[in-house]
């Protein structure tokens, strides 16, 4: 009914092995595993006023445009500054538009502040326009806005396969 604990039998002495540490490995006494902090969030890249960039852009950090790209732009956070101008299409996750943009704008969280001024079409999944924000194109809210694959309209269903029974 009742056992005899092994508290207080004394243990096998340094140096010896017991029958039930046969089988298990040997843990080292002072472990060299050292964690790490977590690495800091990097800065925003930045495209000065003076630079005209031709060609596509593409990064899965931020970056904020001051200056002119003619290209379509991706990114996680994309600002375009005030005296900024893109000719393209524009992907990201968050899209602030302080200056201008000719082409598409594709994001999860669109907006557009009293300086934006949009031509073309916005494919979002929540928007804000502010009062003096000027906006010429047409406006579609997606569940899933950055997906690229195909139309925006949904398939038709195919018609059923007939069976014939003799």
């Amino acid at each position: 009914m009742f056992s005899k604990s092994k508290i207080n039998e004394p243990g096998p002495k340094a140096g010896e092995t017991t029958a039930s540490d046969q089988g298990k490995p040997a843990v080292p006494a002072s472990s060299d595993y050292k964690p790490t902090a977590p690495k800091a969030k990097p800065p925003a890249s930045i495209l000065s006023a003076d630079l005209t960039v031709t060609g596509n852009l593409k990064t899965s950090g931020d970056i904020q445009i001051e200056g002119q790209v003619d290209g379509d732009i991706r990114a996680h956070l994309l600002t375009i500054g005030e005296g900024a101008t893109v000719r393209g299409e524009c992907i990201a996750d968050d899209v602030v538009i302080n200056g201008r943009i000719v082409g598409r704008v594709r994001g999860l969280k669109v907006r557009l502040t009293s300086t934006a001024r949009v031509e073309g079409d916005i494919i979002h999944k929540t928007i804000a326009i502010e009062s003096g924000a000027h906006f010429e194109g047409s406006v579609q809210r997606q569940d899933d806005p950055l997906s690229t694959s195909g139309s925006a309209k949904p398939k038709a269903p195919q018609p059923a396969a007939s069976q014939d029974k003799s």
